[in-house]
């Protein structure tokens, strides 16, 4: 890809998580091609492994390891694996994380509710406990073990991956938006824990981008906007969506420990103007 900035990541060795994704494939991408040395993570491994041959044939360095983000003993046997395979972790993007259906209403407002439909009085607890351990918990664990490495050497950078939903909350989406807010916190709260140890946290909350999990509330069928997409691009002064290559200059950024080496515990979003518009 055509990289927005030129960083040089030669060396260093960046973890990412949710690696199968639209977003943190990109990422992946990005990071080797700017010489770093990448350990996707991701729990479906075919998608990481196919990902990481097709960066090797290309001349960059880039393993795949399949894993469960929620599961502390299999990222203790990865983390162990990138040990050995590259060193201790230099970078780390948690990028795992999603929403879930049975956590998500079927209308926006509860008096325009039909017979039928799944109201906020039907969200299934599960779903919303499933949703909440993947998005925060699912953070908060690969920091744990792979912020150690860091710690020992006085120096590293977290990148948590929050969302606009953090900011104000969508309708439809209850769970997601409260786990995102929740994320953005645990950015705040890292980065003044770590403080003093020469780490640095922080988080980009990107705007709307199409990705396999809100395809269906974006689109019909047959590839028509949905309702949602009309009011999503209306509320956005660029009457656009975010491409996932767009995130790679904030990304890169705040990882550069010398552009942003006083940066810390910010949120940074990359919405296309959604935030800023008023709606008048």
């Amino acid at each position: 890809m055509d990289l927005p900035l030129n960083v040089d990541f030669t060396g260093k060795v960046v973890v990412i998580t949710g690696a199968g994704g639209v977003i943190c494939s990109t990422m992946a991408r990005a990071f080797a091609q700017a010489g770093a040395k990448v350990a996707a993570i991701n729990r479906t491994g075919i998608k990481v492994e196919k990902l990481a041959e097709e960066l090797r044939a290309e001349g960059f360095i880039c393993n795949g390891y399949e894993g469960n983000v929620l599961d502390e003993e299999g990222m203790k046997k990865i983390h162990e694996q990138i040990l050995a395979d590259f060193g201790p972790c230099d970078i780390l993007i948690n990028g795992a994380g999603g929403n879930n259906p049975r956590a998500t209403t079927d209308n926006e407002y509860q008096h325009e509710a039909k017979p039928g439909q799944k109201t906020f009085f039907d969200l299934d607890m599960e779903g919303v406990n499933d949703l909440f351990s993947l998005n925060f918990q699912g953070t908060l664990l690969p920091t744990q073990i792979f912020a150690k490495d860091m710690v020992e050497r006085k120096s590293g950078c977290i990148l948590n991956i929050s969302s606009m939903n953090a900011y104000i909350p969508l309708t439809k989406i209850p769970a997601y938006s409260g786990a995102k807010a929740a994320v953005s916190n645990l950015t705040q709260w890292l980065a003044t824990h770590f403080a003093g140890t020469g780490i640095r946290c922080n988080a980009i909350a990107p705007g709307f981008l199409v990705t396999n999990q809100n395809r269906a509330l974006l689109f019909n069928e047959d590839g028509t906007p949905t309702a949602r997409s009309a009011k999503i691009l209306n509320g956005t002064p660029t009457h656009r969506f975010v491409d996932s290559e767009e995130l790679i200059g904030g990304t890169f950024f705040l990882c550069d420990d010398k552009a942003a080496s006083a940066v810390t515990g910010v949120v940074l979003p990359i919405d296309a103007g959604f935030a800023a518009y008023s709606g008048v």
